[in-house]
């Protein structure tokens, strides 16, 4: 009977890795769980090109709030309980987008 394992080769340890090695593996594995932070949290391109942000809220009372919401160039003071989402009114536009909007339209010279 022949034996299957008489021809096997002898087992070779891999080299130790260097330290320059060492680091560029860590810094890769450390960008890795960079970007999977990032894109956990919704960072990103996309994000910071949202038309919504919210300027500021108050709470009125148990579960109960106003806030004002900026969507579109839109100011709108919303109104929120815990069945019912209504938009208030719509707000003048803010200082900063006043100014915003009268540099664009003033002529370049």
């Amino acid at each position: 009977m022949i034996s299957v394992f008489a021809q096997t080769a002898p087992l070779i340890a891999p080299p130790p890795m260097s330290g320059r090695a060492l680091l560029a593996m860590l810094l890769v594995i450390g960008l890795l769980a960079l970007a999977a932070w990032a894109l956990r949290r919704g960072t990103g391109l996309a994000r910071s090109r949202a038309s919504l942000s919210v300027e500021t809220a108050v709470s009125l009372g148990e579960r109960r709030s106003l806030v004002i919401v900026e969507v579109e160039n839109r100011r709108l003071l919303i109104g929120l309980t815990p069945s019912q989402i209504s938009v208030v009114t719509e707000l003048a536009p803010s200082f900063k987008g006043s100014l915003t909007t009268a540099l664009e339209e003033s002529p370049q010279s």
